[in-house]
């Protein structure tokens, strides 16, 4: 059984891993575009590091690994740590998000090393609007690299959808097209605030309530049941589509009571939510004890103080950019 239940009875079995705070974009709701301060190298988790943090977790109930960043595909060698943690046999499902570009080089060393499935980040379907959002001239790579795991069968694949009013809500129908004849299940996400990000919530923010009613004006949308994954979207389907519809509502009708996720960061720090400060040092006892032990009690301590409900609709809510957290 696990032993990790919070105070308010969630058991948590799910941790995502940063392995980086570096990314190859620059998505203007995600971090300034001039970017940010990166850690030095001897500041990050080194792999034998996460796995031992890792080994840890799944001796109190951890059994779902998601790899971040920043951007995962950029840290030098992540298919070895894919194929290290998929030597530890209570992980039972890992996967990955990344933005794209480099899924296409690769996928398939990937999935022989043994990730499960994959999320794509993708806000737009347009090269030149992908520019504007990005920073850069990416979007036939990312492109690319969705033909390249449905190709493989790293499956399910989801296109993670950040909604932004003004900006690419007028692209919905496209993405949903895109569920017509392909096995990809697209998320729209509703607009968060993030650090210090450029972008408003108030002029971005378009809630999935309204997006809902203007889609079944067009489409008829049909509620199913979506086993595949841990996070908190509601899933529909378009009849006769083979791919699926999901819908995150962070802000609107946050999914706190059934949060069974922790947050390990880059720099060694696990962080029971997402928008809160509250972080514990993991890397200071991996590097200056031998007596892994106390792994153990810094995550039993985390979820003691893992809150009831984020503060997300605090404009200020983020001290640090969504790369910088591993979101």
């Amino acid at each position: 059984m696990s032993k990790l239940i919070d105070t308010c009875g969630r058991k948590i079995d799910y941790l995502r891993i940063s392995v980086t705070d570096r990314c190859n974009l620059r998505c203007y709701y995600c971090m300034p575009p001039e970017g940010v301060e990166f850690k030095d190298h001897i500041e990050i988790l080194r792999y034998e590091e996460i796995i031992k943090v890792v080994k840890t977790g799944v001796k109190l109930g951890i059994k779902k690994i998601r790899l971040t960043g920043g951007e995962p595909l950029v840290r030098p060698q992540i298919v070895k740590l894919v194929r290290m943690l998929n030597k530890i046999p209570e992980i039972e499902d890992i996967s990955l998000t990344t933005n794209g570009i480099l899924l296409e080089k690769y996928a398939e060393g990937l999935l022989a090393a043994g990730l499960d499935r994959v999320n794509i980040s993708l806000d737009t379907l347009q090269a030149d609007k992908f520019k504007k959002i990005t920073g850069f001239d990416n979007h036939h790579q990312v492109i690319s690299g969705i033909e390249t795991a449905l190709k493989l069968g790293l499956k399910p694949v989801k296109i993670n959808v950040v909604l932004m009013k003004g900006i690419n809500d007028n692209e919905v129908f496209d993405f949903i097209n895109l569920t017509k004849e392909a096995s990809l299940h697209v998320r729209f996400i509703e607009f968060m605030p993030a650090g210090n990000n450029s972008a408003k919530q108030d002029d971005r923010y378009l809630g999935i309530d309204e997006l809902k009613e203007r889609i079944s004006r067009k489409e008829k949308l049909l509620p199913i049941r979506f086993s595949q994954g841990n996070g908190p979207a509601a899933y529909y389907k378009v009849p006769g589509f083979l791919g699926t519809i999901g819908f995150i509502t962070p802000i609107s009708n946050h999914f706190c009571s059934s949060c069974n996720r922790l947050r390990l960061t880059a720099t060694g720090q696990l962080r029971p939510c997402l928008t809160s400060d509250q972080e514990y040092d993991l890397k200071g006892i991996l590097r200056d004890s031998k007596d892994t032990s106390k792994l153990k009690e810094v995550f039993i301590k985390a979820i003691k103080r893992k809150p009831e409900e984020h503060q997300m609709y605090q404009a200020d809510c983020f001290s640090k950019n969504m790369s910088q957290i591993g979101g």
